[in-house]
């Protein structure tokens, strides 16, 4: 029997997959097309696998540039045969992720939610713009993608950290050595230290298995136990008989009718170079916020559903700043069963709201925190051959004595929109099927390099405090290394929400305000980049706009 698509889905990353689930499960029929190929996680990880075991033992490669065993298999800064470009003084570097589940499959799993602050940035200071709803609009999605997705962590009361209500969080594994000593440096530093709310779970629900501490997470996972939308979101919408998923689907342009009415799409099978098209009452694309411009700009002369001019502006990205420190108190110490889960068990979340016009620069950030105590016993994080002398014996002695002592720390925090951050067709570039490429330009404002200089600071008086010693000395004399515009891997804004037609791409529920049918559910609509890492919030924007769409079907307005 044919199965003949109600709407069609453009990306199976955390707002497709979502809904794909929530229209799925209403009796919708959904039709979901990935770029990727197709990928299990229970099948394809291996879990249990020491680095020892893989080539190179796992290091970075071009094509797998976080390792042997990370749970990217198509993509990564770099993809075959699908180029961008970088307009002449910008630095920018475009993570594509092409497999099902998208970035779900590759990320911190850090799931902090909006603060109400952040979504009424105009309004506080004048830079930037308002989102056209506030945090209690959202507050009851952020519940239920909580409980879906399954999290971790702990509430602390800063005025823009939302609590979690009771029972919707786990409890988080409790801090390592190293983790109780940062946070006892930051306790009498007067700098909030707690656990993070991670999209990992303790506690077994929905048939997932709790966390048992194998392996990264960074590998996926064979029990569900951390959040990957191809564990937890697909297969209770495949369930339904409602929801079909094509991969190697590599979509051109969203297809109009003669009413103006979104009804398809045009996409190339990258498995046998053939074009063909798919028809829908409806269009969703959660391609990612570059990737749903790029079709977008692609779809119409001029870009479809860019009446505002907005398609490709706002482009923002997390600031990122880390430094790394080896801790000499931390040496040769005691061992204790200290795995946990994959990442670390405390971070410092923004802690001067309140004095953002005394600080030089408007908007905060978080701190987040590593070190090769989360990794299988071995050279781990930023170890450095240099530390030792001698083999065999000689250097077991030095991993034993060092191993647990390397403490990083990595600062994310908000960007503030700008003109001279955008995407746009590149007019002279194509990919290997002809499809027009994006061509990027970048440049971050004196708000984010001023803030990155507080970042540093702040880590540098904090190693100050453990008596650690800095494992790249020039981190000391500054300026500030930022990082590079897209590095961070969350990429937002090029299709805003807003309030008026005027000057946003989408309503508040991701609907176009030009194109009748079809509608965004990824990071391209979020009109701010808050120092919170956007995934949960994409999540339960793509759970809201999804509802919202069955509402206005059945009034004949979707």
């Amino acid at each position: 029997m044919d199965f003949k698509p109600d709407v069609i889905v453009v990306g199976s990353g955390v707002g497709g997959s979502m809904a794909a689930y929530a229209l799925g499960k209403a009796g919708v029929k959904v039709a979901i097309y990935e770029a990727g190929r197709h990928y299990d996680p229970e099948a394809e990880t291996p879990m249990m696998n020491w680095d020892r075991e893989a080539p190179l033992r796992a290091v970075g490669t071009p094509d797998k540039p976080f390792g042997y065993y990370d749970a990217t298999v198509d993509g990564g800064w770099e993809v075959p045969g699908e180029p961008y470009t970088v307009a002449e003084g910008s630095n920018f570097k475009w993570w594509r992720s092409r497999m099902l589940g998208g970035r779900t499959n590759h990320w911190a799993r850090h799931v902090p939610r909006f603060g109400p602050l952040d979504f009424k940035p105009y309004s506080r200071d004048g830079r930037g713009f308002d989102w056209p709803i506030g945090y209690e609009e959202l507050k009851p999605w952020y519940d239920r993608s909580e409980k879906l997705m399954g999290v971790i962590g702990e509430n602390i009361d800063l005025p823009n950290v939302p609590h979690s209500p009771p029972g919707v969080r786990q409890p988080p594994p409790v801090p390592r050595v190293p983790e109780l000593l940062l946070k006892a440096a930051c306790d009498e530093m007067h700098i909030p230290c707690t656990a993070p709310p991670r999209a990992v779970i303790t506690r077994p629900i929905d048939g997932r298995q709790a966390c048992f501490y194998a392996s990264p997470c960074e590998r996926g996972c064979a029990i569900r136990a951390n959040f990957q939308a191809v564990t937890v979101l697909l297969p209770p919408a495949l369930a339904t008989g409602n929801v079909r998923v094509t991969t190697d689907a590599m979509v051109a342009e969203v297809l109009v009718g003669k009413d103006g009415r979104a009804n398809g799409i045009r996409y190339i099978d990258k498995k046998t170079g053939q074009w063909r098209e798919a028809r829908a009452k409806a269009v969703i694309l959660a391609a990612s916020a570059c990737e749903t411009a790029r079709i977008l700009l692609n779809s119409k002369s001029g870009g479809l559903a860019n009446g505002s001019g907005q398609v490709g502006r706002n482009l923002t990205d997390t600031v990122g700043l880390g430094i790394g420190a080896r801790v000499p108190a931390l040496e040769g110490r005691p061992r204790y069963n200290e795995d946990g889960i994959s990442f670390a068990h405390v971070y410092m979340p923004w802690w001067l709201d309140h004095a953002h016009k005394e600080l030089g620069f408007p908007r905060g950030y978080h701190i987040e925190v590593w070190g090769d105590w989360t990794k299988h016993p071995g050279m781990g994080i930023g170890w450095n051959a240099n530390w030792y002398d001698g083999f065999g014996h000689g250097l077991r002695d030095h991993m034993r004595r060092t191993f647990g002592s390397i403490v990083g720390m990595a600062g994310r925090g908000e960007m503030i929109p700008n003109d001279d951050c955008y995407c746009e067709v590149d007019p002279a570039a194509n990919d290997r099927w002809g499809i027009p490429v994006l061509r990027f330009h970048w440049k971050w404002s004196e708000h984010e390099l001023a803030q990155a200089e507080h970042m540093r600071k702040t880590m540098l008086a904090i190693y100050d405090r453990i008596g650690a010693k800095l494992l790249n000395p020039s981190d000391a004399e500054g300026p500030a290394k930022i990082s590079a515009g897209g590095e961070m891997i969350h990429e937002l804004g090029t299709a805003r929400m807003g309030a008026s037609a005027r000057d946003s791409v989408v309503d508040s529920y991701g609907s176009t305000w030009d194109v009748p049918g079809l509608w965004l559910m990824d990071g391209s609509v979020l009109p701010s980049n808050p120092d919170k890492n956007p995934t949960l919030s994409i999540m339960a924007l793509a759970w809201r706009g999804s509802v919202e769409m069955l509402k206005r079907s059945k009034g004949g307005r979707a």
